[in-house]
């Protein structure tokens, strides 16, 4: 048996809601049910390549800010493609975006990005505008345990 598996959550959280989805997500992953999976959080800003690189999947949550993923996140992925471009392929990932209007732009950045990556969506974005409601935040914690089970099942 390998090490146990590990999912990167890589995170911009500039607000309560984003604060509130990311709480959600980490309900979700780290829940009871699943077992075996290392599940570890970063800031998005300060998140290393070598993080991304030994990460088994990864969750990813960021505001729509104006039409586009956070700048922190971007700055993630513009450190960590060429690193990543070969020995990440066919990672699974999930995504969580929250905005106060529309989400689109932020979710089709960061679809664009892990698709020439070679990540694998294993669950719908989950994109939340306003303030998050019971079904949002459900919504995240679905996400994060979708995430942690497709890892212990050996995805």
């Amino acid at each position: 048996m390998g090490a146990m598996p590990t999912l990167l959550v890589a995170h911009h959280t500039p607000s309560p809601a984003t604060q509130e989805l990311l709480e959600a997500v980490l309900a979700g992953a780290r829940h009871d049910d699943i077992e075996g999976v290392d599940v570890v959080v970063e800031p998005a800003l300060t998140c290393s390549e070598v993080r991304v690189l030994e990460a088994d999947g990864y969750l990813l949550g960021t505001p729509a800010n104006i039409g586009y993923m956070s700048g922190a996140l971007k700055h993630l992925f513009d450190r960590c493609y060429y690193p990543c471009l070969d020995a990440t392929q066919r990672r699974p990932y999930g995504l969580w975006v929250h905005g106060n209007q529309d989400t689109g732009g932020a979710v089709r950045s960061v679809q664009e990005v892990t698709s020439a990556l070679g990540w694998e969506a294993v669950a719908s974005p989950v994109e939340v505008e306003g303030q998050p409601e019971r079904p949002d935040v459900d919504a995240c914690f679905e996400l994060g345990g979708t995430l942690a089970a497709s890892l212990a099942a050996g995805f």
